[in-house]
């Protein structure tokens, strides 16, 4: 007889459940805001468990913007490796970094360690690859770190060039000169070094004893070149001091591949083929350079030494010196030792049209891929000591060129003082670079020997065969690094 009544307040209760099920489920309306979780989430520990239902797919994929607070970087480290371990160079390098360290809002510091010379440095990296005990951020020439890359130890740097918070902006890209940026960049798109500042393959040129032998100013093509320093080599050979006799036109130390890549721009060419994925060695321009040259030590308008050219330049042995605008301070000084009061300056190296080069050597940073927050904390080093600011600072310490052209409005007085300098920055316009494959060093090699054969060959018509030689070396030597 309880049955009926049983069953009603059983169907109540069910009612009554649904109702406030159904009223869990609404949002309750709130003045508070939501509160996000910010923990850091936490690794998995162990073998990931299997889902014992399918997952159900997000109907909105849901990412947070990073945010400069999401990243604690205090108490990272930046082990900088360098090759600026002596002189003023170092002096300044020393100085950058304990304002750094003493400033950062981040709470870095940058140590840096002395490799020595850049063959010690390349050497010391080699080895670090082998063993893991790698720096942070590095140094070195674009063919060097490309190698680096290659062997997967250094990062690409797009991603944190294009970082919201961290990256550089747009006109701070753009006023990288493209031949540097160019330096550090792949086919494909990867960035994996940024230009510290630059030097450059320059003539240095001697004004007031090129007006003396009747030139009104530099020479503006190759054939011109020819003639004032022929016109310098045969006043030294009339005069009455038999010391200086072979010389008076074009010094240089050795010819290396360098100075072939200098006279091959000039001349309108290049390394590389059209697609820019291989060597091409055998083309007209490098023909040209080559006969240029030949003839140039043919005429007895061209010698060479052993070391650096810098006390024949000074006492008029020499009209051009092939040089490095990092050997301005020391071409200065020898100016200074021999007491001779000429006007001298760096030109361009002209081509047969009018066309003017610099080798540009965009030396640069790489950053070696260690964690997340290493790489970020070395990153942000990197962007400091390549600011305009900063380079201009290190810049008066170091005698390097600027790698950007927003550097210069911060060098001031520097240029105000070093007249010789100011020309330096005049031809950057007119700056491009060697080709930085993994390759091109032992490639380098290749192209000196085959020079050096060119101007022991007993005739020029020998030229063509060893630059098709060289062509196929080249192949082979790519061939082999990829």
């Amino acid at each position: 007889m309880f049955k009926k009544p049983i069953v009603l307040i059983i169907s109540i209760f069910l009612l009554l459940a649904l109702i406030l099920g159904a009223c869990q489920t609404a949002p309750a309306a709130t003045d508070e805001p939501v509160v996000e979780d910010t923990q850091e989430p936490v690794e998995p520990t162990g073998e990931p468990i299997e889902p014992t239902e399918e997952p159900v797919e997000p109907t909105e994929e849901v990412t947070e913007e990073p945010t400069e607070e999401m990243i604690d970087l205090s108490g990272q480290t930046v082990t900088f490796w360098h090759v600026w371990g002596s002189g003023s160079a170092s002096e300044g390098l020393l100085k950058i970094i304990d304002d750094f360290n003493a400033s950062n809002e981040w709470g870095i510091t940058v140590e840096a360690v002395d490799q020595g010379g850049q063959s010690d440095l390349q050497t010391a990296v080699n080895t670090a690859i082998t063993t893991g005990d790698l720096p942070n951020v590095t140094p070195g020439f674009p063919n060097a770190i490309a190698t680096w890359y290659n062997a997967g130890v250094v990062v690409d740097l797009n991603q944190f060039i294009s970082d919201p918070v961290y990256g550089l902006s747009p006109d701070a890209l753009d006023a990288i000169h493209d031949a540097n940026l160019a330096s550090g960049s792949r086919s494909d798109g990867v960035q994996f070094g940024l230009p510290i500042h630059q030097s450059a393959n320059v003539v240095f040129y001697n004004h007031t004893w090129a007006q003396e032998l009747g030139f009104d100013g530099p020479p503006t093509t190759s054939e011109e070149f020819k003639e004032q320093a022929c016109a310098a080599a045969a006043a030294n050979n009339s005069d009455e001091n038999p010391d200086n006799d072979g010389t008076g036109g074009l010094v240089t130390r050795g010819f290396g591949a360098s100075d072939v890549a200098v006279w091959l721009f000039a001349f309108g060419g290049d390394f590389l083929n059209e697609a820019g994925d291989g060597y091409d060695m055998n083309t007209d321009e490098m023909k040209a350079v080559a006969t240029f040259m030949r003839d140039l030590q043919d005429s007895g308008c061209w010698f060479r030494i052993d070391g650096f050219p810098n006390p024949e330049f000074a006492t008029r042995q020499a009209l051009f010196a092939m040089s490095s605008t990092a050997g301005l301070p020391f071409q200065a000084s020898a100016f200074s030792d021999a007491g001779n009061p000429d006007e001298w300056g760096m030109i361009a190296y002209p081509g047969p049209d009018g066309n003017y080069a610099i080798n540009a050597y965009g030396q640069l940073i790489g950053i070696m891929d260690i964690s997340p927050e290493a790489n970020l904390a070395s990153w942000l080093w990197l962007k400091h000591f390549t600011s305009p600011e900063i380079q201009a600072e290190w810049i008066t310490f170091s005698a390097y060129f600027p790698s950007q052209t927003t550097t210069n409005e911060f060098l001031g007085s520097y240029v105000a003082d070093n007249p010789i300098y100011s020309t330096g920055l005049e031809l950057g316009q007119f700056g491009k670079s060697e080709p930085n494959f993994a390759s091109w060093g032992a490639v380098r090699g290749a192209i000196s020997d085959a020079f050096f054969a060119i101007f022991d060959a007993a005739d020029v018509s020998e030229i063509e065969e060893i630059l098709a030689d060289l062509d196929a070396t080249a192949a082979e030597l790519l061939a082999e690094s990829q």
